[in-house]
């Protein structure tokens, strides 16, 4: 059973990195371009205009494996701050919890990158294929 398993691993690692990558993308994408039901993208300088540009062109990189690491370890930067200042500051009543904040998928996002950062991109990914690595 643990032969399957190890073998679903480097599909799923990879397939879960990429999934996870477009639903930042299209984060970043309803913010820069009014995708998916906004009515107007938020302005180029501004907080929402640099997290749009960070989880559209972060959440690309992500799925297609380039610069993983860097460019999630600075996702769950961006995504840190957001939970603070977006979710934690403005809940009435303040409250840290994402459960009374509604920052769950913030949350989620933040460890997800931090976790990728770690680990890396995987087999299938552009960096695999541009930098292998010597220790295997």
């Amino acid at each position: 059973m643990n032969d399957f398993f190890d073998r679903l691993r480097p599909f799923a690692h990879n397939a879960w990195r990429i999934v996870i990558g477009f639903a930042f993308f299209t984060h970043g994408g309803q913010k820069l371009f009014a995708w998916f039901g906004r009515e107007e993208p938020v302005a180029l300088m501004s907080r929402f205009g640099i997290a749009g540009v960070i989880e559209f062109f972060g959440g690309l990189l992500i799925m297609l494996g380039l610069f993983t690491r860097p460019v999630a370890f600075l996702a769950a930067g961006e995504m840190a701050v957001a939970y603070w200042w977006m979710h934690v500051a403005r809940s009435d009543p303040f409250s840290i919890w994402h459960w009374a904040n509604r920052g769950e998928l913030v949350m989620v996002f933040c460890f997800t990158w931090l976790f990728l950062a770690a680990i890396g991109p995987g087999s299938f990914s552009l960096d695999a294929k541009l930098f292998p690595r010597k220790d295997g």
